[in-house]
């Protein structure tokens, strides 16, 4: 049901142009889902649901995210029906829909907490990640022909994670405040999370594509935070992150949820080489408003709305929408394919596999 295009590069050939905005032979092709959408998207392609890599080649997807598990001792207690997670204690619970379901946070650890409960909040120690893990990892997805990422979307993210620990009220009131506990509790996380990265960096140089790391930043209409807020207390922190791979060699792609274009030039200023979700509804976040302001400076990821045509409309129209937003994009030379946060249950499967023969019908250079 997927008709590729004709290929000339290998993906990490294919990924390594575009970050230099180079011509490729076709865009990079990246791929999220939430559960449903992709066991219906699997049932449809008679892929297995768990063979993920099959589904990649299947779909032309270019580069794979890795990242180390914790196998420490466990340093967060289990709360009954509520799910943790591992690298900050975060608490979640199963929220079910009509489409399916999905995990939100709740029941945040350190919201309303005293200074002394909010500085000495647990993290994992670096040294207790299974890193051997990774390099089998990365070794697999190189010989099955992958590009490869270390990161996501919550790698270096100040707002969202501490929102996740303490609330989000508390989170923004902090921070924008210089909350000294507060800034230690994120120092220290951010600290471990650097030092896991580093590793995995270290052990396999030459063999990871870029770092990817995240920060929401925007509403759908206006900033999450004033400027001076992100330079004063975030800027320094996700410097020493990029700084990292760019003693690596590596590009890197920053997650900006919302309406984020406010911070593009600092990024640049950073060196930050591309960003990522890249909302099209929210403001200025559109395709011809990103070209026409960072069109040949940054890489865009994404700009394909899970809460467009893609959730909502026709196969048709999907297909229309992604045409569109590649005839925009790829003029820059700089652009990756890709929904602008996991595909949404509710998203009909005929509109998915509308999505990606469109990259490889109308994103051919």
């Amino acid at each position: 049901m997927i008709k590729k295009a004709r290929e000339t590069m290998t993906a990490k050939e294919r990924v390594a142009a575009t970050f230099r905005f180079e011509k490729t032979d076709r865009v990079t092709i990246g791929y999220e889902a939430n559960p449903v959408a992709h066991k219906n998207l699997c049932m449809a392609l008679s892929v297995p649901e768990n063979d993920w890599l099959s589904l990649y080649k299947t779909l032309g997807v270019d580069y794979v995210g890795v990242g180390a598990p914790y196998i420490g001792p466990e340093i967060y207690e289990n709360i009954p029906n509520r799910r943790r997670t591992a690298d900050t204690g975060a608490v979640m619970r199963l929220i079910e829909n009509e489409f399916g379901s999905y995990w939100d946070y709740c029941d945040f650890p350190l919201k309303n907490s005293d200074d002394e409960k909010i500085a000495n909040y647990p993290f994992p120690n670096p040294d207790h990640y299974d890193y051997d893990s990774v390099d089998r990892r990365i070794n697999e997805l190189m010989e099955e022909g992958f590009a490869v990422h270390v990161g996501g979307a919550s790698l270096g993210d100040i707002l969202n994670s501490t929102g996740m620990i303490m609330g989000v009220e508390d989170a923004l009131m902090n921070i924008a405040t210089g909350h000294e506990a507060t800034l230690q509790m994120i120092d220290k996380r951010l600290g471990g999370a650097l030092e896991v990265t580093e590793r995995i960096l270290m052990r396999n140089k030459g063999k990871i594509d870029f770092l990817w790391m995240g920060e929401d930043l925007g509403t759908q209409h206006t900033p999450l935070i004033s400027k001076t807020t992100y330079d004063d207390y975030l800027r320094p922190r996700h410097q020493k992150f990029i700084d990292l791979a760019k003693a690596y060699g590596i590009p890197v792609l920053v997650h900006t949820c919302g309406s984020s274009s406010w911070v593009y030039e600092e990024f640049i200023e950073m060196g930050v080489n591309g960003v990522d979700t890249l909302q099209p509804e929210a403001a200025n976040m559109s395709p011809s408003y990103l070209k026409e302001h960072f069109g040949g400076r940054l890489n865009f990821r994404g700009c394909i709305s899970t809460a467009g045509p893609l959730a909502y409309g026709t196969a048709k129209e999907t297909e229309e929408i992604c045409k569109d937003t590649l005839e925009i994009l790829m003029e820059t030379r700089g652009y990756h394919f890709a929904p602008t946060h996991q595909i949404q249950d509710n998203t009909p499967v005929e509109n998915i596999i509308a999505m990606y023969n469109a990259a490889h019908k109308y994103g051919v250079y």
